[in-house]
């Protein structure tokens, strides 16, 4: 193992905390700086992000729990790495094809379950770098051309590990062959700061931190995963990364986002997303197709109307999507997944100002749609209406209303009391027909 950087060696000997996830009402409340405020409102305003898991697991073609799912040994799932070498991948092709969607960040899988580490840590040999032919960091050429395309990075990490014997066990990863006989949380805590201080201090601007796998110790609910202490040694380190982790509860303290998996917020079709709303920035996390990791025979691609209206319905709950795609083990994204970036583009390309920069509107999600707001405009995304007239409970004044699909003004009137009753007769059949109402 190489030698790293000496401060964040220090950092990871100096920094203590004993606190756990489930009692960390003790701990002093958590004070964001000004440049994570700003930071979360800029995250807010960019509405769209793009998810991509990418590891070995890719090279099974059957998604990224395969090592668990079929009880792989940890040693001969191992042996995957020596076969690795994604000769396709261009960061360049893949931030372009992103940007191009209209997403203003990108969340790469950094390590998974699997234990495996997408770039060249100094804390583990098991990683791109040393243990594969390819031996080049995937994080620093994706770190590097988000800053040339001015894209933001995400880096989701794993809180458990299929592959390392110091990881306590939870309730996966049981099968994979590991002794068990140097289980040591506080040895993997220092592993795992150790490995949080690389990435956001050697690969440019990390503007969050997405963690996940808190869930695997849900039957051990004492298990102390410490995780405020992570928190603040990352907000000591960059005070503008934002931190969420994808643990199906309220947030904890020291969390700038809530993360909701597969639903909307409110919504709990996959029940995964039961827990209260919170206050701070949201973003549900979907797939583009069925799976999250490269899985060889789901082309069950959603359409790209279908993730169009995911996208404007979590608009309309004040929420980003962060959509997924899993790219293939020569390091090409899907075919399928690029056209949907692409039809994508063009959509938000012609009504994007419905979307970036808005909060949810003051008009509550329906069954035909939801409301966006920016300023003295507010969007009516109507993307199922069955009626020829639409009822809208508004305590401003609306000046004015034209729909953006068409360009052409919409007629309304003025109900007696409260609200206004818009005249849709007239609107074209979209995925998403737009009318911006001008108010005061």
């Amino acid at each position: 193992m190489r030698t790293r950087n000496i401060l964040s060696a220090i950092a990871v000997l100096s920094f203590t905390f004993t606190v756990s996830a489930q009692s960390q009402s003790t701990e002093q409340p958590y004070v964001p700086s000004g440049e994570n405020l700003q930071a979360r409102e800029e995250f807010r305003d960019s509405r769209f992000g793009i998810f991509l898991h990418w590891g070995l697991y890719s090279m099974l073609g059957t998604g990224e729990w395969t090592m668990t799912n079929k009880d792989i040994n940890y040693l001969e799932y191992a042996k995957l790495a020596n076969a690795f070498y994604p000769h396709d991948f261009d960061a360049e092709e893949w931030v372009s094809a992103i940007k191009g969607s209209g997403a203003g960040y990108i969340c790469f899988t950094s390590r998974h379950h699997d234990g495996f580490s997408m770039w060249d840590t100094g804390q583990s040999e098991y990683n791109i770098v040393d243990a594969t032919p390819y031996g080049r960091d995937i994080v620093k050429a994706l770190a590097e051309e988000c800053d040339r395309q001015d894209v933001k990075l995400h880096l989701y990490y794993s809180l458990i590990d299929w592959y390392r014997d110091d990881c306590p066990r939870g309730r996966t990863g049981l099968g994979t062959g590991r002794p068990g006989t140097s289980i040591d949380y506080d040895h993997y805590y220092a592993f795992m700061k150790g490995q949080l201080s690389e990435l956001l201090t050697e690969y440019g601007h990390v503007s969050a931190i997405w963690f996940d796998g808190v869930w695997d110790q849900d039957r051990n609910p004492d298990f102390d995963w410490k995780l405020r202490g992570l928190y603040d040694h990352i907000h000591s380190i960059r005070p503008s990364c934002l931190v969420g982790n994808n643990h199906h509860l309220v947030p904890f303290e020291g969390e700038d986002i809530q993360i909701f998996e597969r639903d909307l917020p409110g919504e709990n079709t996959a029940g995964l997303s039961g827990q209260d709303i919170s206050r701070l920035p949201l973003e549900t996390c979907q797939t583009m197709n069925g799976m999250w990791g490269y899985k060889i025979t789901d082309l069950g691609y959603k359409s790209a109307e279908t993730l169009i209206q995911y996208l404007v319905s979590a608009a309309g709950r004040d929420a980003n999507l962060l959509l997924n795609i899993g790219p293939q083990p020569d390091g090409k994204l899907p075919a399928i997944a690029v056209e949907r970036l692409r039809e994508i583009g063009e959509w938000l390309g012609q009504y994007g100002e419905s979307i970036y920069g808005t909060r949810g509107g003051e008009i509550p999600p329906h069954d035909w749609g939801v409301t966006t707001r920016k300023g003295d405009k507010l969007y009516i995304h109507i993307m199922d209406l069955q009626d020829d007239a639409l009822y809208l409970p508004l305590d401003c004044k609306v000046l004015s209303a034209r729909c953006l699909n068409n360009g052409s003004s919409v007629k309304f009137e003025t109900v007696k009391g409260k609200g206004i009753v818009l005249h849709a007769s007239g609107i074209p059949d979209e995925p998403d027909c737009i009318i911006e109402l001008v108010t005061r």
